[in-house]
């Protein structure tokens, strides 16, 4: 519920602006435009106080990283804040069958969500975290990149191919720095350089998929479950019920960041060859006739649910408590 005389805000985000629906406790809207830059989130605060603002819930869609600075912000103010999923916004506007999609109408919608959801609050992630994944995505835009060069390498004309050859010895030059610096700035830190040795006691998690994995996870408490962390990751099937004649489980969710998921495919595969608890698994879904693709699946899954048991427990993995634990 929100707090007495609490004002609403709505937030539509973009790279080079955002807008803004405000609902005063009289029922009356307001919207402006503001530059997504930190002058911009200035003058924000400038015309919340025009309007007498003291008490505030700024909601707003998280779908990229241009929200969080001004997210941020707002928290920083003293604000309630809140970072919802797309999917929910798009729902509520089904249901009220809205045809009508602009950028200010947005705002309006996602503030009307808020005042009528009161969906939860957002608390950002401690700076060492935030740096880290700023780090991270920064070297899977790299790896892009050089993947990019290659595959135009293949089909460049001889005058760039000599270019795009320096160019692909450049950017394995930079990965290399930029890994070595997520390296240093895990050791740096000593919280995330010990949940580091618990992920690496998991048989099929290495070195690579840490960063990421930290990066997302290191803030294990926002998740009261390893079956909620597993929907964040989007890597849970979504059921297909329909009548009586239709009633299967699809294909994983797909709710999440993608990067997270890309960073988990291969980490699964490995697991279930090396990983007792996953291979055991695997034997039993392939001997079912399950297909290779479920199975890689079910194998993120329960990569994830060991992962949240010794980030959360603080314990290395060990497989004989598991299986004690799986057996009760």
């Amino acid at each position: 519920m929100h707090k007495q005389n609490q004002f609403i805000l709505g937030i539509d985000i973009s790279k080079n602006h955002f807008d803004v629906a405000l609902l005063l406790p009289s029922g009356k809207r307001k919207n402006k435009k503001f530059r997504n830059q930190p002058p911009g989130f200035e003058e924000l605060e400038t015309w919340l106080d025009k309007w007498g603002v003291e008490s505030l819930h700024a909601c707003l869609e998280a779908t990229n990283i241009y929200g969080h600075r001004l997210a941020e912000f707002l928290y920083d103010q003293g604000f309630d804040v809140s970072m919802v999923n797309p999917a929910r916004v798009k729902g509520y506007a089904q249901g009220e069958l809205l045809r009508t999609k602009t950028d200010k109408q947005d705002a309006a919608l996602i503030a009307r969500f808020c005042q009528a959801m009161s969906p939860s609050l957002w608390v950002p992630e401690p700076k060492n975290v935030r740096e880290l994944k700023a780090l991270v995505r920064r070297l899977d835009a790299l790896i892009e990149m050089k993947q990019q060069e290659v595959n135009r390498l293949d089909v460049a004309d001889d005058v760039v191919q000599q270019d795009i050859e320096e160019h692909i010895v450049l950017l394995c030059e930079r990965i290399k720095q930029l890994r070595d610096a997520i390296k240093q700035h895990i050791d740096d830190d000593p919280d995330l350089r010990e949940q580091r040795e618990l992920l690496l006691s998991i048989p099929g998690v290495g070195e690579k998929t840490v960063a990421m994995v930290l990066s997302y996870f290191a803030t294990i408490e926002r998740f009261s479950s390893a079956k909620q962390l597993a929907s964040f990751c989007g890597v849970t099937p979504r059921q297909v019920q329909s009548g009586t004649s239709i009633n299967r489980y699809g294909r994983m969710s797909k709710v999440g960041p993608a990067q997270l998921r890309k960073a988990l495919f291969f980490p699964a595969m490995v697991a279930l060859k090396h990983n007792p608890l996953l291979l055991s698994m695997g034997e039993r879904m392939l001997a079912a006739g399950k297909p290779k693709m479920v199975i890689i699946g079910a194998a993120m899954r329960k990569l994830i649910h060991l992962i949240y048991g010794v980030l959360k427990s603080r314990t290395p993995f060990n497989l004989d408590l598991v299986q004690k634990n799986l057996a009760c």
